[in-house]
């Protein structure tokens, strides 16, 4: 009955991303029929005349009305396909397949990193209020939210790799010394460890790390503040007083009773930090030479890349879905009232 009851939240989660899945699509769709430039004379080329030009849109459906061309992007959609771009001549499903899991290993691996500094900040923090590790919680906080993360990726670039020399030239996942190891999760660090040659994932983890710092600190900060905050408000509650009352050790009441109640509002700030950083490091792939989605999306928007720019935003928005459908079910495992009232 429980399985079945999980069963049909994530159903209804996924009936309920439709509407919302197809108002992305056809925004996205407007949108990039408003932007300057016509892809057209892109493909073209600066030599063509406007006869040309009118024959290579008419080729690319740009000639017909936009009722007409969102229809046949609709049923292309339907059959899996996302057009091609005119950027780099390649199915744009192809461009995101190969490019996707470079930002998400960025993406996760910041995570991680911010993670394992916000909660025991956060939590050192709730426990000690107006202490120096509240007051150092608050600057870093303050940090995060204010430093740029192209400032903050120059910075670690002048510092580690042009005074030190201790961080490896900004040249994408992998120094071109390297062959790229065969593709089972998409990471290079945890392919490179599954092949069985430590050396690549070395060089690939070398890459990885300053990127994935300076999203880290971009992170961080929500992050930890929402841990101090939470956990302070509920070890302020009338069970925590009963719990230290019974006797109860220390430890004991603030991580099973404390933090256990807390991390629900962390657990949502997670998901919005992870829509927020799947944004933000559009910059730190331009920064880096990272060759993930966010870099393929700035380039085709420079090039008024319509196929393009609409894949990015509905990889984005699929990926923002199943985003809240695993938070809803991390929800039901925390929390017993969530799986009471599913």
């Amino acid at each position: 009955m429980r399985v079945s009851n999980k069963l049909k939240l994530v159903l209804l989660r996924l009936l309920q991303a439709v509407p919302a899945l197809f108002g992305i699509v056809l925004v996205s769709f407007l949108l990039t029929r408003a932007l300057p430039g016509d892809p057209a004379v892109y493909f073209a080329g600066p030599m063509a005349d406007e006869q040309s030009i009118a024959e290579i849109r008419q080729q690319m459906g740009l000639d017909r009305p936009l009722p007409l061309q969102f229809f046949s992007y609709i049923g292309d959609l339907l059959q899996g396909e996302l057009g091609q771009s005119i950027s780099t001549g390649q199915p744009v499903l192809t461009e995101l397949a190969s490019r996707l899991p470079a930002s998400l290993e960025l993406t996760l691996f910041a995570l991680l990193l911010s993670l394992l500094v916000a909660l025991p900040l956060g939590i050192l923090a709730a426990t000690r209020p107006n202490s120096w590790v509240d007051h150092l919680c608050r600057v870093v906080v303050t940090a995060g939210v204010s430093l740029p993360t192209f400032f903050t990726g120059l910075l670690l670039l002048y510092i580690f790799y042009f005074l030190l020399g201790w961080a490896p030239s900004p040249m994408g996942r992998l120094d071109f010394a390297y062959l790229p190891p065969e593709t089972v999760t998409g990471s290079f660090v945890i392919d490179a460890l599954l092949a069985g040659d430590p050396e690549t994932a070395r060089a690939a983890f070398a890459q990885l790390l300053l990127p994935a710092i300076t999203l880290g600190l971009f992170t961080l900060a929500p992050i930890a503040r929402m841990t101090r905050a939470a956990l302070i408000q509920v070890l302020e509650g009338e069970f925590i007083r009963t719990a230290r009352a019974a006797g109860l050790a220390r430890r004991k009441v603030l991580y099973r009773y404390g933090l256990r109640n807390a991390i629900l509002p962390v657990i949502t700030t997670l998901g919005m930090v992870f829509s927020f950083a799947l944004g933000a490091n559009v910059l730190v792939e331009k920064v880096f030479a990272w060759p993930g989605i966010g870099s393929f999306a700035v380039e085709a928007l420079v090039v008024s890349d319509y196929a393009a720019v609409q894949g990015f935003v509905l990889c984005m928005a699929v990926l923002f879905v199943l985003l809240n459908l695993l938070i809803d079910v991390i929800y039901t495992l925390v929390d017993p009232r969530v799986r009471m009232e599913s």
